[in-house]
């Protein structure tokens, strides 16, 4: 019997920049003219059937004027397309159209556009560039930046994927008055979990400021998109492939993805969280690390960004315990939870560990008496 040891030992830099800003569109062709991507001249854009036309076509245009090859791959717009069939479904039209490894993918549109794009880049050719152009707070805030990237499952939501990172990724402010109510408020739902674990004082810029972000305020939007951006990358870049404080993005997601399938993706994913931000600010204050009042100012915050706070009466709370065990942060078992500190904070129960077992039945009495 032989052994050979093969020594792939290697650093890999996979920094890159976010750039935030209004009609970036432009500055996508001269960064690909300034070598973003080498030499690559062959670009899929992947979008869905609503950004098509706001976004995703002109820069198809702007690509193809600027002399590189480029097609557009459209796939239904919503959650219910953000799965392993629409992904092969690309995939296939793709290599159809003569796809191979040296082409960029530029995924123009919101979480579930980025989400499914950087998975299929991550996988197609065994690997190709991709770009992301954000055109929702949503996305903004949290698909589209930190290299997270998967595909949901008749189980749960984004049990398959990968880590990937972008070559660049593009904040579209402007792009955000595009959006019905519903999608900003969906938006919010991150922005507030952001202030909720790491920033009392964006929390307190979002509850004298909301109706100026949803008024498309210059000065309030670029704000809530750099303090999303420098709050989740000050965890990602300590702990890029979730190994023990990236998980403190979880707040609020045990609860919020068990409800947000259950609920068979009648409610955006914002809304879902929002329900789970509910829920956990109760565990919180069973744990004793969030008083009355500061529960109350989550919830007030909440329905300010006109998310709901309540479970809607069509969902199953049975079905919703039980879906629990989806989540990605059970182990052995058991249910885990992040849980807020006051405002601003996260508990962190032992160096480096920041969510904490659960039993069901907690889980079950707080779900059942939550409204």
């Amino acid at each position: 019997m032989s052994v050979f040891q093969v020594e792939l030992k290697k650093v890999v830099d996979d920094s890159y920049e976010i750039e935030i800003g209004y009609q970036l569109q432009e500055k996508l062709i001269d960064d690909l003219k300034n070598g973003l991507v080498g030499k690559i001249k062959k670009f899929a854009v992947i979008t869905d059937s609503i950004v098509k036309e706001l976004y995703a076509d002109h820069i198809v245009e702007l690509l193809l004027e600027a002399g590189y090859q480029a097609k557009e791959f459209v796939f239904a717009a919503g959650e219910t397309s953000k799965t392993r069939k629409t992904k092969e479904e690309v995939e296939d039209a793709m290599l159809e159209a003569g796809f191979r490894r040296d082409c960029c993918i530029i995924a123009v549109g919101g979480g579930v556009v980025t989400d499914l794009s950087g998975f299929l880049a991550g996988t197609y050719g065994r690997g190709v560039p991709f770009i992301n152009y954000a055109t929702t707070l949503l996305a903004a805030a949290d698909a589209s930046v930190g290299g997270k990237t998967a595909v949901d499952t008749p189980l749960a939501t984004n049990l398959i994927g990968l880590f990937n990172q972008p070559e660049k990724v593009y904040l579209d402010i402007a792009a955000w008055k595009t959006l019905p109510q519903r999608q900003l408020s969906s938006g919010m739902a991150e922005t507030i979990k952001h202030a909720c674990m790491a920033d009392k004082e964006m929390f307190e810029f979002l509850e004298k400021h909301m109706e100026d972000i949803f008024a498309g305020d210059r000065e309030a939007c670029e704000y809530i998109a750099k303090k999303n951006c420098q709050i989740k990358y000050a965890v990602v870049m300590k702990d890029e492939k979730e190994q023990g404080l990236r998980e403190i993005l979880n707040l609020g997601h045990t609860v919020g993805r068990a409800i947000e399938t259950v609920s068979d993706y009648k409610l955006l994913h914002g809304e879902a969280l929002s329900i789970g931000m509910i829920a956990q600010t109760e565990l919180a204050h069973r744990l004793g690390y969030m008083t009355e009042e500061e529960k109350a100012e989550v919830k007030n915050l909440l329905e300010k960004a006109k998310l709901p706070v309540e479970i809607p009466e069509y969902i199953d709370r049975e079905a919703l315990v039980k879906k629990l065990y989806t989540d990605k942060k059970v182990r052995d078992g058991k249910l885990r939870f992040v849980v807020e500190k006051g405002i601003g904070g996260i508990v962190e129960f032992e160096e480096g560990v920041f969510a904490t077992p659960v039993e069901e039945a907690v889980a079950r009495e707080i779900i059942m008496n939550m409204k």
